[in-house]
């Protein structure tokens, strides 16, 4: 390691750097890579199956709608948004390591579960929806590892840690929809498993790898991950010692100078950025089958490359947000990252004189017929495509086209991750010295919140109302995170500065 002496380098003594220095130091950022790792697991357990869990909820329950799809989908954040203060709260009092591992198991057992979902004879959707729940539940340790990281980096090594850790969560975004699509050409049927009783195919596969992840994962907690914690100015803090003389004072005084209104409207912005993502990951896939009469295998196939794309996008986007943030601060960047997102979900608003196909084929076949089919999934030609008829808005709203849904996917783009990493970083820099695995735990909790109601939300709007409605509403929620933010702007800076300790 080369000689460098800066202010994040741990003072074990006066003069001179010691090789226990150094070994304290490489293995702080050891332990902090974990939790990047832990993050990108996180990430791939959600989004290696989304693009393809409308097409296998169709499969295992065709009596499914798309309403139902939005319960699925936010279950994961349901189980997550249970789990995330839990766990933070747990990993207040003991060590990281206990409910990391304890989060992974129940991610690795869930994921399994949801590779099975297709074996009882009867309600399969809501196993469906069970095993998901489980998932979510599991990833609630998004919370303790943002805790940790935040607590293992001095204020000028945050925004550097935390873009990275959104960035691990990106690579996790783009390689699950690749993983998904590469694993599309199993094909429904797949091969059939007879002695352990598991249909491997395009759906449970996915599923299956995201466990055999988490298993790595958990050996990587048990073996390299070490408690570390440094001060805002990055001298390294004896963890056994449990806040006594001068640290009962600095904690004290940390809990009552936090500024909870500033805390709060972070919570609230973080709700509504991931309140619209996780309408936009929700919708794509239903979208693109109306609008472009894509069959289930090609709606998985062709949103796995578009989705992959985009999160190739968002790495480049952490890379400019760091040199951003430190140019023009913070929450210039976070407007800026809105102000994206508005313009994406405006770009999705429906115009023209072109209208997308129209399922009334389905209303000449046998019903019986038409769900064996969707069942068994034996023939495409007899899968129905394009805008299911029962969608009245399908008959006098005009189809979006392909360009235009690139453009906007492309835009948020670039809008989510900026959001994405400037909330936590201005978040972790708002509570000051004091465990943050609370904090972090109601901000992971306000996310999945979101992420429930977001699907619920777009997939009722959505159905009944069509993508008129369902956009023009979410730019509203953009437009009124956007207010917010201008109004509490000068609140949100970090508690150092605002006590005078940094500038």
């Amino acid at each position: 390691m080369s000689e460098i002496i800066d202010d994040t380098t741990p003072l074990l003594g006066d003069d001179v750097r010691s090789d226990c220095q150094d070994a304290v130091y490489k293995s702080r950022w050891r332990s902090i890579r974990v939790m990047y790792f832990t993050m990108f697991i996180s990430s791939v357990g959600f989004t290696i199956v989304i693009t393809s869990v409308w097409p296998y909820l169709q499969k295992v329950d065709p009596s499914s709608d798309a309403s139902f799809l939005g319960w699925v989908v936010a279950a994961y954040s349901l189980g997550q948004m249970i789990a995330s203060p839990l766990f933070g709260l747990w990993s207040n009092h003991r060590p990281h390591r206990e409910p990391l591992v304890c989060s992974l198991v129940i991610n690795l057992l869930a994921n399994i579960y949801y590779a099975y979902v297709d074996i009882p004879k009867t309600e399969n959707k809501y196993h469906m929806l069970i095993s998901r729940i489980f998932v979510g539940f599991g990833a609630g340790n998004v919370a303790v590892a943002r805790s940790y990281v935040a607590g293992a980096t001095s204020l000028e090594e945050r925004t550097g840690a935390m873009a990275n850790m959104s960035a691990c969560q990106a690579l996790g975004f783009i390689l699950g929809p690749a993983l998904q699509a590469g694993l599309s050409f199993i094909g429904e049927r797949g091969v059939t498993l007879k002695f352990i009783a598991l249909q491997l195919n395009m759906y449970t596969a996915p599923a299956l790898l995201a466990a055999a992840l988490g298993l790595i994962n958990i050996l990587l907690v048990l073996f390299v991950l070490r408690e570390h914690c440094v001060d805002d100015n990055g001298r390294y803090i004896n963890q056994s010692i449990n806040y006594t003389d001068d640290n009962v004072e600095d904690s004290v005084e940390a809990e009552e100078s936090v500024d909870h209104v500033a805390v709060l409207t972070s919570n609230i912005l973080f709700f509504i950025v991931m309140f619209i993502f996780a309408i936009f990951e929700t919708i794509t896939t239903p979208l693109s089958m109306d609008m472009f009469a894509w069959t289930r295998k090609e709606a998985v196939l062709y949103n796995g490359i578009i989705i992959c794309c985009i999160g190739f996008e968002s790495v480049l986007v952490f890379l400019v947000v760091k040199l951003a943030s430190q140019r023009f601060g913070d929450r210039p960047v976070l407007l800026a990252g809105l102000a994206f997102i508005f313009c994406g979900f405006f770009g999705l608003l429906p115009w023209g004189n072109h209208y997308p196909k129209i399922q009334w084929a389905e209303l000449k076949n046998n019903t019986q017929v038409s769900q064996m089919a969707l069942a068994l999934g034996t023939n495409s030609t007899v899968e129905p495509t394009g805008c299911p008829f029962v969608q009245t808005w399908c008959q006098y709203t005009p189809a979006i086209n392909l360009a235009q849904y690139i453009s906007a996917d492309l835009l948020i783009g670039v809008g989510y991750p900026t959001c994405n990493v400037m909330s936590y970083t201005l978040y972790s820099k708002l509570l000051g010295p004091k465990p943050q695995g609370v904090y972090m735990g109601w901000l992971t909790a306000a996310g999945s919140g979101a992420r429930t109601l977001g699907p619920v939300f777009v997939s009722n709007v959505y159905t009944h109302l069509g993508p008129r409605w369902a956009f023009s509403l979410i730019d509203g929620f953009v437009a009124g995170a956007i207010i917010l933010l201008i109004f509490t702007y000068k609140r949100l800076i970090a508690f150092s500065v605002r006590l005078g300790r940094t500038t």
